[in-house]
Protein backbone atom coordinates (compact mmCIF):
# COMPACT_ATOMS: atom_id res chain seq x y z
CA UNK A 1 0.00 0.00 0.00
CA UNK A 2 1.25 3.70 -0.98
CA UNK A 3 1.85 5.68 1.63
CA UNK A 4 0.11 9.13 1.48
CA UNK A 5 2.58 12.37 0.70
CA UNK A 6 3.43 14.49 3.48
CA UNK A 7 2.37 18.01 3.10
CA UNK A 8 4.46 21.27 4.16
CA UNK A 9 3.65 24.66 4.13
CA UNK A 10 6.14 27.60 3.28
CA UNK A 11 5.40 31.13 3.95
CA UNK A 12 7.35 34.01 2.57
CA UNK A 13 5.75 36.80 4.70
CA UNK A 14 5.08 40.10 3.88
CA UNK A 15 2.07 43.19 4.63
CA UNK A 16 2.02 43.97 0.60
CA UNK A 17 2.75 40.30 -0.35
CA UNK A 18 2.59 37.27 1.25
CA UNK A 19 3.89 34.16 -0.54
CA UNK A 20 2.88 30.65 -0.11
CA UNK A 21 3.71 27.48 -1.57
CA UNK A 22 2.88 23.75 -0.80
CA UNK A 23 4.74 20.62 -1.97
CA UNK A 24 4.65 17.12 -1.66
CA UNK A 25 7.12 14.32 -0.32
CA UNK A 26 6.43 11.14 -0.52
CA UNK A 27 9.05 8.04 0.02
CA UNK A 28 11.32 9.20 -3.61
CA UNK A 29 9.78 12.17 -4.35
CA UNK A 30 9.01 16.01 -3.80
CA UNK A 31 6.43 17.70 -6.21
CA UNK A 32 4.60 21.04 -5.82
CA UNK A 33 1.17 21.08 -4.70
CA UNK A 34 0.51 24.87 -5.14
CA UNK A 35 1.61 28.09 -4.94
CA UNK A 36 0.59 31.58 -5.24
CA UNK A 37 0.65 35.21 -3.09
CA UNK A 38 -1.75 36.94 -1.37
CA UNK A 39 -1.34 41.08 -2.70
CA UNK A 40 -2.76 43.22 -0.29
CA UNK A 41 -3.40 46.78 -0.79
CA UNK A 42 -1.29 49.68 0.26
CA UNK A 43 -4.61 51.43 1.32
CA UNK A 44 -6.19 48.88 3.84
CA UNK A 45 -5.45 49.37 7.48
CA UNK A 46 -2.13 47.44 8.81
CA UNK A 47 -4.34 45.89 11.63
CA UNK A 48 -6.89 44.47 8.23
CA UNK A 49 -3.69 43.23 6.01
CA UNK A 50 -2.73 40.96 9.25
CA UNK A 51 -6.37 39.99 9.13
CA UNK A 52 -6.65 38.81 6.12
CA UNK A 53 -3.06 37.32 6.38
CA UNK A 54 -4.35 35.04 9.10
CA UNK A 55 -7.07 34.23 7.33
CA UNK A 56 -5.32 32.97 4.07
CA UNK A 57 -2.86 31.15 6.17
CA UNK A 58 -5.77 29.22 7.68
CA UNK A 59 -7.64 28.82 4.97
CA UNK A 60 -4.34 26.66 3.44
CA UNK A 61 -3.49 24.74 6.28
CA UNK A 62 -7.86 23.67 6.70
CA UNK A 63 -8.03 22.94 2.48
CA UNK A 64 -3.93 21.11 2.17
CA UNK A 65 -3.60 19.54 5.61
CA UNK A 66 -0.04 19.86 6.35
CA UNK A 67 2.26 18.34 8.52
CA UNK A 68 4.90 20.98 8.55
CA UNK A 69 4.68 24.73 8.12
CA UNK A 70 8.13 26.82 7.49
CA UNK A 71 8.30 30.47 7.57
CA UNK A 72 11.00 32.92 6.11
CA UNK A 73 12.54 35.13 9.24
CA UNK A 74 12.70 38.60 8.23
CA UNK A 75 16.21 39.89 7.40
CA UNK A 76 17.44 42.61 9.44
CA UNK A 77 17.46 45.81 7.99
CA UNK A 78 18.16 49.45 8.28
CA UNK A 79 14.39 50.43 8.47
CA UNK A 80 12.54 49.43 11.91
CA UNK A 81 9.38 50.32 10.66
CA UNK A 82 9.25 48.23 8.07
CA UNK A 83 10.66 45.28 10.23
CA UNK A 84 8.07 45.81 12.85
CA UNK A 85 5.54 45.49 10.03
CA UNK A 86 6.82 42.22 8.46
CA UNK A 87 7.55 40.34 12.11
CA UNK A 88 3.70 41.12 12.68
CA UNK A 89 2.70 39.20 9.46
CA UNK A 90 5.21 36.29 10.06
CA UNK A 91 3.81 36.67 13.83
CA UNK A 92 0.36 36.20 12.46
CA UNK A 93 1.25 33.48 10.19
CA UNK A 94 2.86 31.32 13.15
CA UNK A 95 -0.53 32.49 14.59
CA UNK A 96 -2.47 30.36 12.14
CA UNK A 97 -0.25 27.72 11.89
CA UNK A 98 -0.41 27.05 16.32
CA UNK A 99 -4.67 27.64 15.90
CA UNK A 100 -4.05 24.22 13.68
CA UNK A 101 -2.04 22.55 15.99
CA UNK A 102 1.01 22.72 14.31
CA UNK A 103 4.55 24.40 14.95
CA UNK A 104 5.93 26.87 12.58
CA UNK A 105 9.48 26.37 11.91
CA UNK A 106 11.40 29.68 11.29
CA UNK A 107 14.64 29.95 8.62
CA UNK A 108 17.08 32.72 7.88
CA UNK A 109 16.41 33.27 3.93
CA UNK A 110 20.37 32.86 3.95
CA UNK A 111 19.72 29.12 5.54
CA UNK A 112 16.71 28.98 2.60
CA UNK A 113 19.06 29.42 -0.37
CA UNK A 114 21.96 27.64 0.85
CA UNK A 115 19.29 24.49 1.26
CA UNK A 116 18.17 24.80 -2.25
CA UNK A 117 21.22 26.19 -4.60
CA UNK A 118 24.04 25.59 -2.48
CA UNK A 119 24.96 29.27 -1.85
CA UNK A 120 23.98 31.40 0.71
CA UNK A 121 23.95 34.70 -1.59
CA UNK A 122 21.88 33.39 -4.54
CA UNK A 123 20.21 35.37 -6.09
CA UNK A 124 16.14 35.07 -6.28
CA UNK A 125 16.31 34.05 -9.90
CA UNK A 126 18.93 31.83 -8.88
CA UNK A 127 16.74 30.14 -6.10
CA UNK A 128 13.69 30.09 -9.06
CA UNK A 129 15.48 28.33 -11.72
CA UNK A 130 16.83 25.65 -8.90
CA UNK A 131 13.14 25.20 -8.00
CA UNK A 132 12.01 24.90 -11.37
CA UNK A 133 15.12 21.97 -12.41
CA UNK A 134 13.86 20.20 -8.91
CA UNK A 135 10.52 20.09 -9.08
CA UNK A 136 9.68 20.11 -12.41
CA UNK A 137 7.65 23.09 -12.79
CA UNK A 138 6.80 25.85 -15.63
CA UNK A 139 5.10 28.59 -13.49
CA UNK A 140 5.91 31.54 -13.91
CA UNK A 141 6.21 33.67 -10.52
CA UNK A 142 6.36 37.87 -11.18
CA UNK A 143 6.74 38.38 -7.70
CA UNK A 144 9.29 36.14 -6.65
CA UNK A 145 7.66 35.25 -3.28
CA UNK A 146 5.45 32.46 -4.40
CA UNK A 147 8.78 30.51 -5.58
CA UNK A 148 10.39 31.99 -2.15
CA UNK A 149 7.91 30.05 0.44
CA UNK A 150 8.09 27.05 -2.05
CA UNK A 151 11.67 27.10 -1.35
CA UNK A 152 11.35 27.38 2.61
CA UNK A 153 9.23 24.59 1.86
CA UNK A 154 11.92 22.65 0.14
CA UNK A 155 14.08 24.16 2.85
CA UNK A 156 12.31 22.77 5.51
CA UNK A 157 12.28 19.32 3.68
CA UNK A 158 16.13 18.92 3.49
CA UNK A 159 16.44 19.91 7.42
CA UNK A 160 14.49 17.18 8.19
CA UNK A 161 15.76 14.68 6.49
CA UNK A 162 19.08 15.72 7.09
CA UNK A 163 21.87 12.68 7.27
CA UNK A 164 24.43 14.53 9.14
CA UNK A 165 23.90 13.26 13.17
CA UNK A 166 23.31 16.67 15.60
CA UNK A 167 26.48 17.99 16.62
CA UNK A 168 26.98 17.90 20.25
CA UNK A 169 27.24 21.53 21.80
CA UNK A 170 30.66 21.89 22.83
CA UNK A 171 30.80 23.61 26.63
CA UNK A 172 33.68 26.58 27.27
CA UNK A 173 35.24 24.38 29.81
CA UNK A 174 35.36 21.15 27.62
CA UNK A 175 37.45 23.85 24.94
CA UNK A 176 41.12 24.18 26.01
CA UNK A 177 43.62 26.44 23.81
CA UNK A 178 45.70 24.46 21.96
CA UNK A 179 46.41 23.19 18.46
CA UNK A 180 47.95 20.07 19.38
CA UNK A 181 46.60 16.57 18.26
CA UNK A 182 46.58 15.17 21.68
CA UNK A 183 44.25 18.19 22.89
CA UNK A 184 42.34 17.73 19.63
CA UNK A 185 41.76 13.79 20.88
CA UNK A 186 41.34 14.77 24.86
CA UNK A 187 38.41 17.82 23.67
CA UNK A 188 36.56 15.13 21.19
CA UNK A 189 36.96 11.25 22.34
CA UNK A 190 33.64 10.83 20.24
CA UNK A 191 35.53 11.03 16.77
CA UNK A 192 38.45 9.24 17.38
CA UNK A 193 37.50 5.58 15.35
Amino acid sequence: MKEPAQIILGIDPGTLVMGYGLIAVSKNTVSLVEMGVLKLSSKEDHSERLHLIFKKTDALIKLHRPLAVAIEAPFFGKNVQSMLKLGRAQGVAIAAAMANGLQATEYAPRKIKQSVTGRGNASKEQVWQMLQATLKFTEEDPYMDATDAVAVALCHHYQQRSPLPAVPAVTKAKVKKSNSWEAFITNNPERIK
